[in-house]
C-alpha cells in the first residue's frame, strides 16, 4: 500500500529508527522493504492491501494455536472488562504460575516479568548473587535478549572472552562474559579450566533457536550439567522460544536426564501478549525480593490481560490429554517431508531440523551443529527463495538466522500452498 508521496516504510523511517520496532523486521537479512501487516487470522498474515500470507513467523513463537484463537480472544475480552493493570496481586497470576510449574517439574517457583530480556537479565543477577561469582558462559549463536552482558561477539585468538557487539556496551560490562561454540563441550571444559572458580552460570538454549534451529548433540547438555556440578556453577536454560513450543514441558521435557537450576520462559506463556518468566529451584527463587535480597521488580509484571491470554493458551494446549501436540507433530512431519522431497527433486541441498512447532531451514547438505555451520550455509539462496515465497503468499522470517514457526491452524491447504510455492521458488534457481 502506497500513497502518492511515500510508502509505509518511508513514512515509518521518519519517526521510528530504521522504520521498525524490532530490528529483524527491517528485512536487512533478506533485502528490500518489509510487508506491513494490518491483521492476522489463523495461519495467515494480512497486509495493508488485503493480501494473505501463510505465516511461518507466528509472532516468533507465541502463536502456537494460530492467530486470534477464540479461547484467547475470549479470555482477553473478559479480562479487559475487569481492568488493564492494578499494581496489586491477582489470583489469576497465581493460577498461571501453578500451571507453568505443573508442566515443568524442574521449576519449583516462578516470577512473572514482561519480556525475555527481563527474564534472562534477572536470572543472571540471581545466579551471580547465589554463587557470589561474576562470570558466566554463553554460546555463539544463542541469543538471550538485549541486556548489556549478553551482547557480545566472539573475540580474537581462542575466543575465550567476548567483545561488545553493540556501541553503548562498555567492555567492562562484557568482561565477565565467556563464549564457546554451541555443541563444543571441549571448549566449555577449557573455559572452566581457566575460569572455573569464577563462573556463576552457563546460559544455554537447550535447543538453539536464534541461528535457525540447531539441536544439541548427544551428551552436550549432560556435559554442561556435569561441569556445572563439578565447579559449583548454575545451569540456566533459556526456553523463551522453546517453552511449550517444542513440547508441553519445553525442551527440558525432551531431555529428561538433565535438570537445569533456572529456566527462562516467554512467547507461548503469553498467548501473543507481552509476558515472560524465570523460575527454578525453590532455594534459589526464595532469594528474589521480597522473599530475599536479590532485587527485581516491574510495574506491569503479571499484567492481568497478558496473564489471561497466557492461561487460555496453556489450558487449550493441555486439553484432551495434549492432543494439540500430537496434531502439531503431524503438521510438522507433513511440512518437513514435503520440503525435503521438493529440494531433492530440484537437486538443491537442504538441511532441516524440527522439534514440535519449530524448525531450522538451511540450504546446505548439513549437518548443522553450530553457528559456523549456519554461516557456511547458502545465505544468498535463502534470500532469493524468501522473496519468491513472499511473492507467492508465504511469509518466512526475514533472516536465515531465524527459526521458522508453524501453528495448529496450519492445515492441509496451507501446507500444500507452501510446498507448491517452494517448488516454484527452487525451480527458478
Amino acid at each position: 500500500m502506497t500513497t502518492a508521496t511515500q510508502t509505509p516504510m518511508e513514512r515509518a523511517r521518519k519517526v521510528i529508527p530504521g522504520g521498525v520496532s524490532s530490528p529483524v523486521r527491517a528485512f536487512k537479512g533478506v533485502g528490500g522493504d518489509p510487508v506491513f501487516i494490518r491483521a492476522a487470522d489463523g495461519a495467515y498474515l494480512i497486509d495493508l492491501d488485503g493480501k494473505r500470507y501463510v505465516d511461518y513467523i507466528c509472532g516468533y513463537g507465541p502463536h502456537i494455536l494460530g492467530h486470534r484463537h477464540p479461547a484467547i480472544v475470549a479470555a482477553v475480552q473478559e479480562a479487559l472488562g475487569r481492568g488493564t493493570t492494578f499494581g496489586a496481586p491477582t489470583l489469576e497470576e497465581v493460577e498461571l504460575a501453578e500451571t507453568i510449574l505443573a508442566a515443568m517439574p524442574n521449576l519449583e517457583m516462578v516470577r512473572l516479568v514482561n519480556s525475555g530480556t527481563e527474564a534472562t537479565m534477572s536470572a543472571l543477577r540471581l545466579a551471580r548473587a547465589a554463587t557470589g561469582r561474576d562470570k558466566f558462559l554463553k554460546f555463539e549463536g544463542c541469543y538471550h535478549g538485549h541486556a548489556d552482558p549478553f551482547l557480545v561477539a566472539a573475540g580474537s585468538g581462542a575466543k575465550t572472552l567476548g567483545t561488545p557487539s553493540s556501541p553503548g556496551v562498555p567492555q567492562t560490562v562484557v568482561a565477565d562474559t565467556l563464549l564457546a561454540p554451541y555443541n563444543d563441550l571441549d571448549a566449555v571444559e577449557a573455559r572452566f579450566r581457566e575460569h572455573g572458580e569464577g563462573i556463576a552460570a552457563i546460559f544455554v538454549e537447550p535447543i538453539a533457536g536464534n541461528m535457525g534451529m540447531v539441536l544439541p548433540q548427544p551428551g552436550f547438555l549432560e556435559g554442561l550439567r556435569r561441569l556445572c556440578d563439578a565447579h559449583g556453577a548454575l545451569l540456566i536454560y533459556d526456553e523463551v522460544m522453546t517453552g511449550f513450543r517444542v513440547a508441553h514441558g519445553g525442551a527440558q521435557a525432551l531431555f529428561p536426564g538433565v535438570k537445569p537450576d533456572l529456566t527462562t520462559l516467554g512467547k507461548v506463556i503469553g498467548g501473543g501478549l507481552p509476558i515472560a518468566a524465570y523460575g527454578g529451584r525453590r532455594d534459589l527463587m526464595e532469594q528474589v525480593s521480597p522473599a530475599g535480597p536479590v532485587y527485581q521488580a516491574g510495574t506491569l509484571s503479571g499484567n492481568p490481560i497478558a496473564v489471561a491470554a497466557g492461561m487460555a493458551a496453556l489450558t487449550t494446549l493441555a486439553a484432551d490429554g495434549g492432543a494439540a501436540y500430537e496434531r502439531l507433530e503431524t503438521i510438522g512431519a507433513q511440512l518437513v517431508t514435503g520440503l525435503q522431497e521438493v529440494a531433492q527433486r530440484r537437486s538443491i541441498p537442504l538441511s532441516i531440523e524440527r522439534r514440535g512447532g519449530m524448525l531450522g531451514f538451511f540450504f546446505t547438505a548439513g549437518p548443522i551443529t553450530s553457528m559456523a555451520d549456519v554461516d557456511a550455509a547458502d545465505q544468498k539462496r535463502f534470500r532469493r527463495v524468501f522473496h519468491r515465497l513472499l511473492g507467492a503468499g508465504v511469509h518466512l522470517p526475514p533472516s536465515p538466522y531465524e527459526a521458522l514457526f508453524f501453528s495448529l491452524a496450519h492445515g492441509d491447504s496451507e501446507i500444500s500452498h507452501t510446498l507448491e510455492a517452494f517448488d516454484q521458488a527452487l525451480a527458478a534457481e
